[in-house]
């Protein structure tokens, strides 16, 4: 007997650990949603306003047509992995009309950011440094700037810029850079002025205008010129001009921030790599070294050989020659220096980063090349589309549905209501700390359609506990007690509910990938609530069950326990009974 009675306790388990367990997930992930300070779930631009930006599309110089609806989709996507680069979700990117993209943004998002990762959609390129300098300022004390790095004007230490190194090369400071001889090496490789650039004395190129081609009779080269000196970076409308119409293949000027806050002016050459030949692009941490925060970069085959060209032939020169420029939007946004060629496909740019420098610029290293050319047509905060009195009217519409389900599951279960209204309550707290945990940990916005999906979710999850309850009336309907229908009810029941959540997950799921905004709020509400039920069936309601089972009230069958045997038409055994026949006396009277 010592045999069965072990297998019963295996079957049945330890409910009150099981129980305990799930009670201290609960309380952990409570006490992390109020030490993140996010108590309330994020809620959407339809709940609760935000900004709407309209970009306009215009053909670029030289091309005809290229407003298409194809250009136009793919613009779309870019803009709307641009936007979810920066952690937000539930953002709205769509067409309007044949050359206009909305993109609006929920509230609680640094639109700011937004605007000016979306707004700056012009093409991506990669682009020789021939002379740049503090823009107003005295160029023999400014060094070539770097748009991330801790270095201070004045200083001509190349280890104080930012640098792009191959990723098996050691992050340390270059060695010394080659004499000045080298920098008509480095006319062959952006000869764009059309001059000798050789500089005066010891000096770079940056530290003395006579570096620039002031002397060339080309009219293009002394234009050029021209526009460099009457260039004044620290103004917005012309930063806003600067390079506006130069194609890629042309010599160009152009603006940038230092670290100092100070505006920097470019003399650039021809654009040796495009923003389409960057794969993907990333901000790491450097953990092994002291390099701090880097940006990692992969590139296409195509790329990979024209950065290796390019970057050989930079770092035979002296600073800032041996510099390239990334520029979005005619504006350097980073200009790292090399110090020998990349020719492994990939590269980091390693400065005195800070994390959000180098997720923006990893940003626009993986989205940077849009097919068009877009402006800023406006921007405007918008209110709420459907306004407090919407979302309250769709709580109202839950909570009149969840009141429905309860009254239900009271006059149908009684005494087994209590444990599944407590399973709801449980699934309830931790849906919406999970959903508060997710708005600043993945971007996550709850919209009305998202609501929509948690309403729907009461129904499943109630359903899982009808099965698991039916399956134990039916054990009682054939003559067993209470414990033992738990535990033969529950497998039955166990695969059902997998079953049918199994379908919802997948159909969940299905939507989410297929869809676009606001119908993928209602796709992972439902998909989380469903993964909750599971959760919730298997660590709360069934070992909670199983304790209740062991109870008088339960165990005996109270008419209020929901599991009376009368009323569940349980016929009590029949009897057999023997008959006794009188002794027949055989013997004559």
């Amino acid at each position: 007997m010592a045999a069965p009675k072990k297998g019963r306790q295996g079957t049945q388990g330890r409910p009150g650990r099981t129980l305990a367990l799930i009670l201290i997930a609960i309380v952990a992930l409570t006490g992390g949603m109020f030490a993140s300070g996010h108590s309330t779930p994020r809620l959407g631009i339809d709940l609760a306003g935000g900004t709407s930006i309209t970009l306009q599309a215009k053909n670029e110089p030289g091309q005809k047509n290229a407003i298409n609806p194809t250009n136009m989709n793919t613009a779309v996507d870019i803009m709307n992995r641009r936007v979810n680069g920066l952690g937000v979700t539930e953002a709205e990117v769509q067409t309007q009309g044949e050359s206009n993209i909305i993109v609006n943004i929920p509230k609680g998002t640094n639109s700011e950011q937004a605007r000016e990762q979306v707004g700056t959609t012009a093409k991506l390129y990669f682009r020789p440094v021939l002379t740049t300098e503090v823009s107003g300022g005295d160029p023999a004390a400014s060094p070539s700037p770097s748009a991330s790095s801790s270095a201070s004007t004045g200083s001509d230490k190349e280890s104080d810029k930012d640098k792009a190194t191959d990723k098996a090369t050691s992050s340390s400071s270059p060695s010394t850079p080659p004499s000045a001889t080298s920098s008509t090496q480095g006319r062959a490789v952006t000869d764009a002025l059309k001059a000798d650039p050789t500089p005066s004395g010891s000096g770079s190129a940056a530290s003395s205008p006579s570096a620039s081609p002031s002397a060339s009779t080309d009219p293009a080269t002394a234009k050029l010129q021209a526009e460099y000196t009457a260039l004044d970076c620290s103004k917005k409308t012309v930063r806003a001009k600067a390079g506006d119409g130069v194609k890629a293949t042309d010599p160009t000027v152009a603006c940038g921030q230092n670290s100092q806050g100070q505006w920097q002016k470019y003399i650039l050459g021809p654009a040796e790599v495009e923003g389409t030949d960057v794969d993907k692009a990333s901000a790491l941490f450097d953990t092994q070294g002291a390099a701090g925060w880097k940006v990692t970069m992969d590139f296409t085959s195509k790329g990979a050989k024209k950065f290796a060209s390019i970057t050989g032939k930079l770092a035979q020169n002296q600073s800032p020659q041996n510099q390239f420029a990334i520029v979005l939007d005619g504006e350097v946004v980073s200009d790292p220096y090399v110090s020998q060629a990349l020719t492994g496909g990939s590269a980091e740019i390693s400065g005195s980063f800070k994390q959000q420098e180098a997720e923006d610029l990893a940003n626009m290293l993986s989205y940077g090349a849009l097919p068009l050319t877009f402006t800023e047509a406006s921007v405007t905060t918008v209110t709420a589309a459907l306004g407090g009195e919407q979302l309250e009217a769709g709580l109202i519409a839950g909570a009149i549905g969840l009141a429905l389900v309860i009254i239900y599951l009271v006059a149908y279960y009684r005494g087994l209501s209590l444990i599944a209204i407590a399973s709801l309550l449980v699934s309830a707290v931790m849906t919406y700390v999970i959903m508060s945990l997710l708005g600043p940990t993945i971007g996550f916005a709850l919209n009305l359609p998202a609501v929509c999906g948690a309403i729907v979710a009461i129904g499943i999850t109630a359903d899982s506990f009808i099965v698991f309850f039916e399956r134990i009336r039916d054990e009682i309907r054939e003559g067993r007690t209470l414990r033992p229908a738990v535990e033969r009810g529950w497998p039955r029941a166990r695969r059902t509910i997998l079953v049918s959540d199994f379908v919802s997950f997948l159909a969940a799921a299905v939507l989410f990938v297929v869809t676009v905004g606001k119908v993928q709020g209602f796709a992972f509400t439902l998909g989380l609530t469903t993964l909750l039920d599971v959760v919730v069936v298997f660590f709360f309601t069934k070992p909670l069950m199983t304790i209740l089972a062991r109870k008088k009230f339960f165990a005996e069958g109270h008419s209020w326990s929901g599991l009376d045997p009368k009323r569940l038409g349980v016929q009590p055994p029949l009897r057999r009974t023997r008959r006794v026949s009188a002794p027949v006396d055989t013997k004559e009277a």
